[in-house]
């Protein structure tokens, strides 16, 4: 089939939206392309569309596993079979999901960066179908974009292994990048370290006509908040720094009658996926096929970890209660509402003050000393208890709020000083990570049934045999979900601890932890170059430095503003933001 008819056949639309064609047609003649779109352009159609014309097998890269999730889900919906690898899968699951891709029709498999390092996965991919690399969220590749990300640095090794088993029996496999912010220093730096075969940038206008940009300079936000929502029907997203705040925020909004939610990483994947799904589920005006018998939120209140791939096209406010770090992400969370083409607000609440002192010290907190990073780096090597020249390889579960205590070491500085070795490529640090159950029988099988167990506990001994094969020699990640629909994740855990009890398995609960991994064995010494160290210091600065200039501003359209920042410098001003009003409103007055 053409790519239109698969656009009419599997998604039932008549017409591409603008730019999808153009990039469709440059993956189908071959070309390596970085496509720009804003949030909620159809960023996904451009690589699933001219895979299913190639016929082969797509790759898609992506940090985000609720997205990875939520595609496969919804493609499986259009009888298109895909397959997701992410962390807390069994050895067992990633065989099959591999399998699967190998011999059976399946069209696209979502991975993590984190999983292009292991060479054992790497050597299955050789040997894959791949027609076609996507790269969502390509700004994290760039050291100049403001979501750094060093294990996307491993694509372009990905792309070699793959031609390299080609051995020239089949086309070069193109890659298509894409995301809905890049300056022009990180569009030129994506495609450098994608290895493109030639330039190849397909830029849709990051314009949001429909979005009203305001700044509201207030010292009592959580007033201003409630004002704001009072105003302006509708669902809407605040998003805070911290999450304390984010409890404490949506805790006074439903004081004051506005049905709110808060949201945050640290909470259990199955409370987030609830508050996220009666958040997609409150409408301003319920359809007559609304489920009124399931809750529905109207504001969500989170940090950032909230909000990518969530496809919910009625936002009508978004509220920044803390100045962000940079105008990528604000930009990025401001473009959540309006994805209808409705009329929106991005609303910035901005304490000049205070919110600038904040700023200063965010710079101090973030790029500690480099003699400060080198003795994190030590303490906590002696803290998971690795000597030099050990540990390669290896993922440890890294209590921080331990470290810090037996250390002496500050908390927010330790923080950044891991994520600033991460950089170096020292070891790869990851915050909050969702770890699975996991579980081991201990008796032989032969004996389980001298022990007098209950029906429920041979039943869930039964399908613990039979979905995971090494379940008698090594602890397994268990999914609840794919054990059995009659039993609670509650239920399933209790009868998890009375087998545990009578030691007839080993059970670890499911907790979020941060993971430590060695990147390399503990070297001695470690070198941070002072030039590195001190550019991607003075580019948060510069960016911060920005966002802070935004705030300030008012003089200038800030729809302008924010495009010229991304390389847009002709774009007409907008007339809707608050700035363009103020203009108007004298105007008429005078």
């Amino acid at each position: 089939m053409t790519a239109q008819e698969i656009l009419k056949t599997y998604y039932g639309y008549d017409n591409f939206r603008p730019l999808q064609a153009e990039i469709i047609q440059s993956v189908l003649a071959g070309h390596d392309t970085l496509a720009l779109m804003p949030t909620g352009g159809g960023k996904s159609l451009c690589f699933q569309i001219p895979t299913l014309v190639m016929g082969g097998l797509c790759l898609v890269i992506t940090p985000l596993i609720a997205l990875m999730k939520d595609q496969v889900e919804n493609l499986k919906k259009r009888d298109i079979r895909a397959a997701a690898i992410y962390s807390g899968m069994s050895y067992d699951q990633q065989k099959v999901a591999l399998d699967n891709c190998m011999w059976g029709p399946y069209r696209f498999l979502y991975v993590s960066p984190e999983r292009l390092e292991s060479e054992e996965f790497r050597e299955r991919l050789s040997r894959l179908p791949i027609c076609l690399i996507a790269v969502d969220e390509a700004h994290c590749i760039s050291q100049w974009g403001y979501d750094f990300r060093p294990s996307y640095l491993k694509i372009a090794e990905i792309r070699e292994v793959i031609r390299r088993e080609a051995k020239g029996e089949r086309p070069e496999v193109p890659i298509l990048a894409l995301t809905a912010t890049a300056t022009p220093d990180v569009v030129d730096d994506i495609q450098e370290r994608l290895a493109f075969r030639e330039k190849n940038v397909l830029r849709k206008s990051f314009a949001r006509p429909n979005i009203s940009y305001v700044v509201r300079q207030t010292n009592k936000k959580a007033d201003e908040i409630v004002h704001i929502l009072n105003r302006v029907p509708g669902s809407a997203i605040v998003y805070v720094r911290n999450r304390q705040r984010s409890q404490e925020i949506a805790a006074y909004l439903n004081e004051q009658g506005i049905s709110a939610d808060f949201y945050h990483a640290g909470l259990p994947s199955k409370e987030r996926t609830e508050k996220q799904e009666a958040w997609k589920r409150w409408e301003h005006t319920p359809s007559p096929t609304a489920n009124r018998q399931l809750p529905s939120t109207r504001v969500i209140v989170a940090t950032n970890a909230f909000g990518m791939g969530i496809d919910k096209s009625d936002v009508r406010i978004v509220i920044h209660h803390d100045l962000p770090d940079t105008i990528e992400a604000y930009f990025q969370e401001a473009g959540r509402a309006g994805r209808d083409e409705r009329q929106a607000f991005a609303v910035l609440l901005y304490d000049p003050t205070t919110d600038k002192a904040k700023a200063r010290k965010r710079v101090a907190d973030n790029y500690p000393p480099k003699a400060f990073i080198e003795n994190v780096y030590h303490k906590t090597c002696d803290f998971l208890g690795i000597g030099a020249g050990s540990g390669l390889g290896n993922t440890y579960i890294l209590h921080i709020n331990d470290l810090c205590r037996i250390m002496h070491l500050p908390l927010l500085q330790t923080y950044a000083a891991l994520h600033l070795l991460t950089q170096a490529g020292y070891i790869h640090f990851q915050e909050e990570q969702e770890i699975h159950p996991r579980a081991m029988i201990r008796v032989p099988r032969r004996e389980i049934s001298d022990y007098g167990l209950s029906q429920s506990q041979l039943q869930l001994l039964e399908t613990l045999m039979r979905k995971y094969t090494g379940i008698f020699t090594e602890l397994q990640y268990i999914h609840f979900d794919n054990l059995c629909t009659e039993w609670s994740s509650h239920q399933l855990h209790e009868l998890f601890v009375s087998l545990a009890q009578r030691n007839i398995l080993t059970y670890i609960p499911r907790s979020v932890e941060n993971t430590f991994t060695f990147t390399q064995e503990r070297q001695t010494d470690i070198f941070l170059s002072t030039d590195i160290y001190e550019k991607h210091q003075q580019q948060y600065v510069d960016k911060l430095k920005a966002m802070i200039e935004y705030a300030d501003n008012q003089h200038y359209c800030r729809s302008q503003i924010l495009l010229s920042y991304f390389g847009e410098h002709d774009a007409d001003a907008c007339g809707s933001c608050d700035v363009c009003r103020l203009k108007a409103k004298l105007s008429a007055c005078t």
